[in-house]
Formats: structure tokens, C-alpha cells, sequence
């Protein structure tokens, strides 16, 4: 299994069970490891042959700026689902890192794996 990766995507939602959360955005930033089998995209060199990082980024923008999910649990879950339905993706580690939950902790979130990890 090769794995693409896209870390660091940065987006603005409404997340979190207190009353100001629900009331404004914040940022959480996501990093996506996916498993996919690269050899055709590159024996081919086209783009249409590979996970294209680029339409998986704009479709969780999308999909992530639009939710308002309570809990990082929750986002994750639906994010991940996401990505292994919509895309040729077999397998998935996602990190869901929501900035300033904590006081004095730099990063608080959530890793989680789905899907079947074959070699």
C-alpha cells in the first residue's frame, strides 16, 4: 500500500459544546495519511490514475466548513467516512487538531484509523 498524504489543511467551522463555540468559527487543522495504490498513476503519469490530493482537500473544505459538529470525535468520524467513500482510498489516518482548546496546550485533538491497512 503506498500512502498520500495532505497535512496541515486549515479550516474554519463551528465545533464545541459551549455557547460561544456554537456561535463563531474556529480554525481545526487536519492531517490526512491515505492509503491508495499508486503504480497505475505512475506507469501512466496522469492525473486521473491517482488520488488527487487536490479535490480531497476542496471537498473536506467544503464539507468540514459547513458542519457544526459538538465533538472533534464526531467530525473525525464523518470526515473519515468521507474519504474512504468518495475517493479510492482503502485506508485512513486522520488527525484533527483543534488549536487553543486547552489553555497553555499548544495542540488538543483527536488521531484516529479506519479502513483496512494492506500491504
Amino acid at each position: 500500500m503506498d500512502i498520500i498524504f495532505l497535512h496541515g489543511l486549515t479550516i474554519e467551522t463551528i465545533i464545541g459544546i459551549y455557547d460561544w463555540e456554537r456561535k463563531e468559527k474556529q480554525s481545526i487543522i487536519l492531517d490526512l495519511d491515505m492509503g491508495t495504490d499508486i503504480r497505475r498513476a505512475a506507469a501512466s503519469d496522469a492525473i486521473e490514475n491517482t488520488l488527487n490530493y487536490k479535490a480531497v482537500a476542496k471537498h473536506l473544505i467544503e464539507f468540514v466548513g459547513d458542519s457544526d459538529f459538538q465533538l472533534v470525535e464526531t467530525l473525525a468520524e464523518r470526515v473519515a467516512e468521507v474519504v474512504l467513500t468518495e475517493f479510492d482510498v482503502t485506508w485512513v489516518r486522520l488527525r484533527v487538531n483543534k488549536q487553543g482548546a486547552v489553555r497553555y496546550a499548544g495542540d488538543v485533538g483527536i488521531i484516529i484509523e479506519r479502513g483496512e491497512r494492506g500491504e
